[in-house]
């Protein structure tokens, strides 16, 4: 019985203390994964607002595009995931307490994000690149972004950097078909 004591206090006693860390992380993790948690820095606010008025928060089939869907990857790639969620919370808390806020470079940080924003990211979503009716130069260029030439890559970005974070007074619905979007 002693053999089986030990262990079994030891897996018991993993378990009492894995259950709340994990449980703690879970929710930390749900509780800072909303534009509104990311719009809770004065530095994201400029970005915030542009994502409100873009096209990825409002278009005519109600899909609601949010930062993590852009600037992350898969939840399903868990490890990943939670990898580029820490290291993007971490970055984006010591830029909040050690770089000079007056001189916060937008522009500079919207050419990295955009940067860095990988073509699966969007085929998360944007799935049918190739059925584009009436648009064959689109249907071309997205064949590019699929099925790139070897050693050269296009990004999505590098057409689309317009869609998301531009200032705008007011979001102005414009139909897919007249947009090119």
């Amino acid at each position: 019985m002693k053999r089986i004591g030990k262990p079994l206090l030891l897996v018991c006693l993993g378990v009492l203390l894995a259950f709340p860390l994990f449980s703690l992380t879970y929710y930390t993790m749900v509780r800072t994964s909303t534009p509104l948690f990311c719009a809770s820095c004065h530095e994201i606010q400029p970005a915030y607002n542009a994502w409100r008025t873009s096209s990825h928060t409002n278009n005519s089939r109600g899909v609601v595009a949010d930062c993590m869907d852009c600037h992350l990857p898969a939840p399903h790639d868990t490890y990943d995931f939670f990898f580029a969620k820490t290291m993007h919370g971490i970055k984006d808390v010591v830029a909040h307490f050690t770089e000079d806020q007056t001189r916060y470079d937008h522009a500079l940080n919207r050419a990295r994000a955009a940067r860095d924003i990988k073509n699966d990211q969007c085929l998360k979503c944007h799935r049918n690149l190739l059925y584009l009716p009436r648009k064959q130069g689109g249907m071309l260029a997205h064949r590019q972004v699929l099925y790139p030439r070897p050693g050269y890559e296009k990004r999505c970005t590098d057409c689309h950097q317009n869609l998301v974070h531009v200032q705008r007074p007011y979001y102005r619905y414009l139909p897919c078909d007249s947009t090119g979007g």
